[in-house]
């Protein structure tokens, strides 16, 4: 189990990429949260295995309008407590 930061930049805002990445997590059985930013990128904190969190970002990358042109990301430390994964 791990848990990532990760901001992504690119066509991200306003194409639906929030509820993708909700209903991806959900199929996947990932935890945490997705929002939008005030500079038109999108963070995420997503908690599971590599390849749950690996599943929940192709399957992002394959929204219609989406189009992820950079991507950062880093380790943080678990969350014990968390359920469901959240769009804020």
């Amino acid at each position: 189990m791990i848990r990532k930061y990760l901001r992504f930049y690119g066509f991200v805002q306003g194409v639906g990429f929030r509820y993708r990445a909700k209903y991806a997590a959900e199929f996947a059985g990932a935890v945490g949260w997705v929002r939008n930013e005030d500079d038109g990128s999108v963070s995420m904190e997503i908690q599971g295995t590599e390849e749950q969190i690996d599943r929940v970002i192709l399957e992002i990358e394959r929204g219609r309008y989406v189009k992820i042109e950079n991507m950062e990301a880093r380790t943080i430390p678990l969350k014990s407590d968390e359920h469901g994964f959240r769009i804020r």
